[in-house]
């Protein structure tokens, strides 16, 4: 029987590609938003989840922290894909034809050098793959479409302009989540990624802080979010370099419980090569 690994977004998204990159042997699921992708995986209609969860030129993916720790999902994995923007148009068209260019906005913020010299008119859409399926619906040379090479093989639409993606080392970054959770160290270098809620107490995030800094852990990230709405309850987002097994990570987590009133991990998985 067929894997399957749920994206959001539509077939010839960046998540498309960082399925097909990372799980080549799973059949891709498309699906609406994150929500959706994560719901898909909870039901058994999938079994892998692919979420991008922040980009190296943009920042974060808004909210999708906000899930995680509701999802009741597991971080198996992280993978990154090197995000090339390339700018599709309908056959035949050339780049001096095109007057208006598509893409979500997150993308369009990443290739403004190319968007200014060429005097192009943007459009928001709601998915880079969707545009490019629009622009190939619609068959204007005058409209294209910034998206992944996949997209243009995908829709049909000849690549106009490669690699016009304002830094050369846009990336962004995917947690590959599943049902059941594999603490397991599968490699020399692991990722603990968890949650945590500190007490109502001065100085509470400094102290838990404290015990990563004496006992050598070094934190990678940290996100904090409300809680339930109201701004008296902040929940943090952490990765850590280590597995929970390590003698240093077990005393820095254990440091963190005496300030926290809640620890829950979210995963612990192998560190990316592509990290550095």
């Amino acid at each position: 029987m067929t894997k399957r690994i749920a994206f959001q977004g539509e077939m010839g998204a960046y998540s498309h590609q960082a399925c097909r990159d990372a799980r080549p042997d799973f059949e891709p699921l498309p699906c609406p938003s994150f929500e959706d992708a994560i719901e898909a995986v909870r039901t058994g209609k999938a079994d892998l989840g692919m979420i991008a969860v922040e980009n190296s030129t943009y920042g974060r993916v808004q909210d999708v922290y906000h899930l995680l720790p509701e999802s009741g999902l597991h971080i198996i994995d992280e993978t990154f894909v090197r995000v090339h923007v390339n700018l599709l148009g309908v056959p035949g068209a050339k780049t001096e034809d095109v007057r208006e260019v598509r893409a979500m906005s997150v993308l369009l913020g990443q290739a403004r050098g190319f968007i200014s010299e060429h005097g192009l008119k943007t459009r928001n859409w709601s998915d880079n793959a969707a545009a490019a399926r629009a622009v190939a619906e619609e068959g204007n040379p005058a409209i294209g479409a910034f998206a992944s090479e996949l997209a243009g093989e995908i829709f049909g639409l000849d690549l106009l302009e490669r690699h016009i993606e304002d830094h050369q080392l846009n990336t962004t970054r995917f947690l590959i989540m599943s049902r059941e959770a594999d603490h397991s160290r599968r490699a020399d270098k692991m990722v603990t990624a968890f949650m945590f809620r500190v007490r109502n107490i001065p100085a509470a995030l400094y102290k838990a802080m404290g015990g990563f800094a004496t006992n050598g852990v070094n934190m990678t990230k940290l996100e904090s979010y409300m809680v339930d709405g109201t701004f008296s309850a902040t929940q943090f987002y952490a990765d850590i370099e280590g597995h929970p097994d390590d003698e240093n990570v077990r005393l820095a987590l254990d440091e963190l419980s005496y300030f926290t009133e809640m620890v829950e991990i979210l995963g612990v998985y192998p560190a990316d090569p592509r990290r550095k």
